[in-house]
């Protein structure tokens, strides 16, 4: 991945919160299963800025889940066009503020692809997050 100048950064996070602060709740407020499947750890934030699926998928979770992803794929490339970025840069950043978004007994991926359970304490995130 190549280095994100300032604005881009900038724009990426801006981005980024409102995939999380706005389409996340939202669509958890529209569709109970993934407000569920969020609150039993069975889907997580990952740290390349999709939802993945923590443990063992079935048909129903794994249409959610790449559901959702198609729609932040598509919010990702709209803004990075606009911002002359890649999908790949917008979706990093929006890794990165929906990890640090999790909350407490929710599910995150670190760096590693481990996944973890959201302590008080700040979440391991990738060293190139903003």
């Amino acid at each position: 991945m190549r280095l994100m100048n300032k604005k881009t950064i900038l724009a990426a996070l801006g981005a980024a919160m409102v995939l999380t602060s706005v389409s996340a709740p939202a669509q958890a407020q529209r569709d109970p299963a993934y407000a569920a499947a969020r609150a039993s750890g069975e889907v997580g934030e990952k740290a390349d800025g999709y939802l993945g699926i923590v443990g063992a998928a079935t048909p129903a979770l794994q249409r959610l889940v790449n559901d959702i992803n198609i729609k932040r794929k598509a919010v990702y490339a709209k803004r990075a066009q606009a911002e002359g970025a890649t999908v790949e840069q917008y979706a990093f950043a929006a890794g990165c503020l929906a990890v640090m978004r999790t909350s407490s007994g929710e599910k995150y991926q670190t760096p590693d692809g481990t996944w973890m359970t959201r302590t008080g304490d700040a979440p391991t995130r990738d060293p190139r997050c903003p």
